[in-house]
C-alpha cells in the first residue's frame, strides 16, 4: 500500500449547500485526477489538522490548516492521503451466462457498479484474483470429482444436483472464485478484514456439487492456507437463509475449524448434516429474533480462538428474497454485517467475507444488501460513515 503525498494545494472556492467545494491544484507525488475538496463551514484554527473526503479519493484525507483564510482562495498542506485500507476482490468472469434463472450472476458486476457510483471504492482499487490452482481445490475434493468438472464429464444426474446450467465458463468463475476467497482470506490476516464480492459456495461436498454450488470456496481457502501454516484454526460463520451442509460436511471431523450456521430451518437443503454450531430459525423470524439468536452464539465462535474467520454474509434472510423464508429487512441486514464485524475485530479476528446467496424478487435490493456488506466492512477499518 503506498502513500500519496501532498503539499501546498490551492483550492479555488465555489460554496455549495453547506460545503465549500475547492478544486485542487499543485503537484502530488504521483498522478491523481483533479478531484474535489469538500469542506463543512466551519471555522478551522491555523494548523489544526482535521480528516476530510476528496470527491475521487473515497477515504478520509488529513488535511492542516493554513494559517489564514483569503476571500477567493485556501492554501491547505495534504499531511498524508492513504490508499483504502479495505481490499476489495472481484472478477468480471463471475458473472456466467446461465440463461433465465433465479441466481443473478450480474449481481457481482452491479454491486462494482454501485459501490463506484457511489464512491465506495474506486474501480482502480479493486484486486483481480488468480484462479485456484487444481492442488488447491484438491485439499476439499477428490480427484474423480475434479476431473469430471475439468473434462466437462458430469453425469446428468450430477448436473442436476447442481441446479444451474454447467460449462467451462462455470468452471472457470468457480476456480476463480476459490482464488478470490483464498486471496480475502490472506489479505484479511494482514489487513483485518477483506471483502470478496462472490463465492460462498457452500452447498458443495467433496465429492459432488448441489445448489448452485460446485466447489466450496471458503473450505479451499481454508486448507489452503492451513497447509501453508499460515493459520492453524479457523471459523465460518454462514449466515445465508440456506444451511451449510457442505462446509459442516466437510470440516466434520476438524477440531481445528469451529462451523456455525444460522439458517431457515424449514427450507434448502433437506438433509442437513450438523455444524458444530447449528440454528435453524422459524419462518417469517424478524430482525430483533435474528438479532438475539446471533447475539447468544457469536461469543462461543469468538472462544474458539480463530486465527481467521470466514464470513458468509447472505443477503437471502431477507423477507423478499425468492428462495428465502425468513423477514430480515435491509437495514437489519446492515446491523448484522455491523455487529459481526465489529464483534469480531474487537477481538482481533481477523474476517474474509464472503457474499454468497441473495435472490430478491428486485435484483436491485440484493446489490444494495451487498453493498452495505462493503459498507460495514469499511466502518470497522475506520473508513466508512
Amino acid at each position: 500500500m503506498r502513500n500519496i503525498i501532498v503539499e501546498n494545494f490551492v483550492f479555488k472556492v465555489s460554496p455549495q449547500d453547506d460545503q465549500d467545494r475547492y478544486a485542487l491544484g499543485g503537484k502530488t507525488s504521483l498522478p491523481l485526477k483533479l478531484p474535489v475538496l469538500r469542506i463543512p463551514r466551519f471555522p478551522l484554527a491555523e494548523g489544526k489538522e482535521t480528516t476530510f473526503a476528496i470527491q475521487d479519493i473515497p477515504w478520509p484525507t488529513k488535511i492542516q490548516a493554513p494559517p489564514a483564510r483569503r476571500e477567493s482562495t485556501a492554501v491547505y498542506s495534504v499531511v498524508a492521503a492513504t490508499e483504502s485500507p479495505l481490499p476489495v476482490i472481484w472478477h468480471r468472469a463471475y458473472e456466467v451466462d446461465i440463461g433465465p434463472h433465479v441466481f443473478p450472476t450480474q449481481k457481482y458486476r452491479l454491486i462494482v457498479e454501485r459501490l463506484v457510483e457511489k464512491r465506495s471504492i474506486r474501480r482502480d482499487d479493486l484486486l483481480t484474483p488468480e484462479p485456484a490452482p487444481d492442488a488447491d481445490v484438491a485439499l476439499v475434493h477428490t480427484d474423480e470429482y475434479i476431473g469430471k468438472i475439468k473434462s466437462g464429464s458430469l453425469s446428468a444426474q450430477e448436473q442436476l444436483a447442481l441446479e444451474v446450467p454447467f460449462s467451462p465458463q462455470l468452471q472457470e468463475a468457480m476456480w476463480l472464485c476459490a482464488g478470490g476467497s483464498t486471496l480475502s482470506a490472506r489479505l484479511a490476516l494482514e489487513k483485518r478484514v477483506a471483502v470478496h464480492l462472490g463465492g460462498g459456495f457452500h452447498h458443495a461436498f467433496p465429492d459432488h456439487g448441489e445448489g448452485f454450488c460446485l466447489i466450496n470456496d471458503v473450505a479451499i481457502a481454508i486448507r489452503t492456507l492451513q497447509r501453508e501454516h499460515t493459520i492453524q484454526r479457523a471459523a465460518v460463520i454462514d449466515l445465508d437463509v440456506h444451511h451449510g451442509n457442505g462446509t459442516a460436511a466437510i470440516f466434520a471431523d476438524d477440531p481445528e475449524v469451529l462451523t456455525f450456521s444460522m439458517h431457515q430451518q424449514n427450507n434448502y437443503p433437506p438433509k442437513k448434516p450438523p455444524s458444530d454450531i447449528d440454528i435453524g430459525l422459524g419462518d417469517r423470524t424478524e430482525d430483533a429474533e435474528y438479532m438475539d439468536a446471533l447475539d447468544r452464539v457469536l461469543p462461543k465462535v469468538v472462544a474458539h480462538r480463530p486465527d481467521l474467520v470466514l464470513y458468509l454474509a447472505g443477503a437471502d434472510p431477507y423477507r423478499r428474497d425468492q428462495l428465502g423464508g425468513l423477514s430480515l429487512t435491509i437495514e437489519g441486514l446492515r446491523r448484522r454485517d455491523d455487529f459481526v464485524l465489529q464483534a469480531l475485530t474487537s477481538h482481533n479476528v481477523p474476517v474474509a467475507v464472503v457474499l454468497a446467496g441473495g435472490y430478491a424478487l428486485r435484483h436491485d435490493d440484493t446489490v444494495e444488501i451487498h453493498c452495505g456488506t462493503v459498507r460495514a466492512a469499511k466502518k470497522v477499518v475506520g473508513f466508512g460513515p
